[in-house]
């Protein structure tokens, strides 16, 4: 029945969202141009893929769904082989949630990406 889901996170900006990802090891596979700013990415790293599109970019699209949706507010759980080389890879990126070992056996910290949205990198400990 579903065979994929790929989150479209709603921003203010998608520059500064794709040069995050980029730092991550992310690529940029497809761009769209919004006027004079970037107005849509496709992201792809290690075959996971996500896609940014900035808020006036969507109301271009289609006006309901514009005045639906809101920018950032989105959590993305992400797990890595090395939480230390995440969260250095994104060096001065706000952490959001502190150093913490979970009931789960996650070791996690999170941090807000430019666009607001909370990314909580977690690597499986023991």
């Amino acid at each position: 029945m579903i065979s994929r889901i790929t989150p479209v996170l709603v921003v203010d900006a998608v520059e500064p969202c794709a040069l995050f990802w980029q730092k991550l090891g992310f690529s940029r596979t497809a761009e769209l141009p919004h006027g004079d700013t970037l107005g849509f990415v496709i992201l792809i790293g290690d075959g996971i893929e996500l896609m940014y599109q900035s808020i006036e970019s969507v109301k271009a699209d289609d006006a309901t769904m514009g005045s639906k949706v809101q920018t950032g507010g989105t959590s993305l759980f992400v797990e890595v082989a090395d939480l230390d080389a995440a969260v250095e890879a994104v060096n001065g990126a706000p952490i959001v949630v502190a150093d913490r070992t979970t009931f789960y056996g996650m070791r996690e910290i999170g941090v807000l990406d430019p666009g607001g949205n909370v990314v909580l990198f977690a690597q499986r400990v023991g």
